[in-house]
């Protein structure tokens, strides 16, 4: 895997790119549909990866109806991930590895994601890491959520830099379709999702991990 050019910046989605979250949402929510007498197919849970908030209650609202209390199943949901993470969440692997060597090339970072700032401090103070992105756009900092660009075009102007001179690293389908269209070079390190012709055709490239990220790509 190549880069079309030097790279000036980096910007990480959060939830499974750094921490290896997604599979919790994922569990947490269809169980919690479950006890509110529920199905919630894989299928359907697939679609909210990478969405913020208000967009996943959309979708539920539209796949459970307008009987269903979706307040109450996402407020469930958002409950039983706290407590699943109140230690913080696993690193996905390679982070520590990429985040050193970032640091020995001198090459700045941001996070860019649609959590909450309060989800992304948690996380990151859990594993001592808050000091290694000094640049973070969560929700509430941009207009419009991915798969719009604007969070990925908010994190460039932060650093100082051209979009097209970032690599973005994303594990959606949504986030990689954001970083793309943000016009930045971006490497689909896959989470729950896999990647689709749709993926190899608006990203640089496919990586199994953030180790092969940090071999490869930013050697």
């Amino acid at each position: 895997m190549l880069l079309p050019r030097m790279p000036h910046g980096v910007v990480f989605d959060m939830d499974g790119v750094i921490f290896d979250t997604e599979v919790l949402y994922r569990d947490v929510m269809i169980t919690a549909a479950s006890e509110q007498g529920a199905d919630l197919p894989v299928a359907v849970y697939q679609r909210l990866i990478g969405l913020p908030g208000e967009a996943c209650i959309r979708i539920l609202t539209d796949y459970f109806g307008p009987g269903f209390n979706v307040d109450a199943l996402w407020a469930d949901a958002r409950d039983r991930f706290h407590q699943a993470v109140e230690a913080g969440p696993p690193l996905k692997p390679g982070v520590i590895e990429l985040l050193d060597h970032l640091a020995d090339i001198g090459l700045p970072h941001a996070i860019a994601t649609s959590s909450k700032h309060a989800a992304v401090s948690h996380h990151l103070e859990a594993h001592g890491l808050e000091h290694r992105f000094p640049i973070v756009v969560a929700f509430g900092d941009y207009a419009r959520g991915k798969p719009d660009p604007d969070p990925f075009l908010t994190a460039a102007r932060r650093l100082g830099l051209e979009p097209s001179d970032c690599v973005a690293l994303e594990d959606s389908h949504n986030g990689v379709r954001a970083a793309s269209s943000a016009g930045m070079m971006t490497i689909m390190v896959p989470d729950l999702l896999p990647a689709t012709d749709e993926m190899r055709d608006l990203c640089t490239g496919i990586a199994r991990d953030l180790h092969e990220v940090r071999s490869v790509v930013l050697a």
